[in-house]
């Protein structure tokens, strides 16, 4: 966890930065091969959402880290940004709930935010 601690934390202060909120991020690693992350946040609007897609790009990309690849810019409901160790996924409010992705990877372990200094409101 150490090594993508900095990571991870950039990707929450850049969402919490654009006034992104309710995080969620799920340790996935013991359950699958996709990533060993899902962080996951929520936006008030379509141009939210880009914004906050946006300013992890730069932030991640001032560190060093590159994006292997995105979805969801054509309609910006549901931006995924896939950066290999975690997949950002940031939602537009009404489509958090339909997908509901804590649920479905209910088996992973769930990592408290406040322990990255962000304060998590829904």
């Amino acid at each position: 966890m150490e090594n993508n601690r900095e990571k991870i934390e950039t990707i929450l202060k850049a969402c919490d930065e654009k006034k992104a909120y309710s995080f969620s991020v799920i340790d996935i690693s013991n359950i699958s091969t996709i990533a060993d992350y899902f962080i996951i946040c929520s936006v008030n609007n379509e141009r939210q959402g880009e914004a906050v897609a946006d300013e992890i790009i730069n932030k991640m990309s001032k560190i060093g880290v590159k994006l292997i690849h995105k979805e969801g810019y054509q309609t910006k409901r549901w931006i995924l940004l896939d950066y290999g160790f975690a997949v950002v996924h940031i939602f537009h409010k009404d489509e958090r709930y339909v997908y509901d992705l804590e649920k479905l990877w209910s088996e992973g372990t769930d990592i408290d935010v406040e322990d990255y200094g962000i304060e998590n409101w829904n």
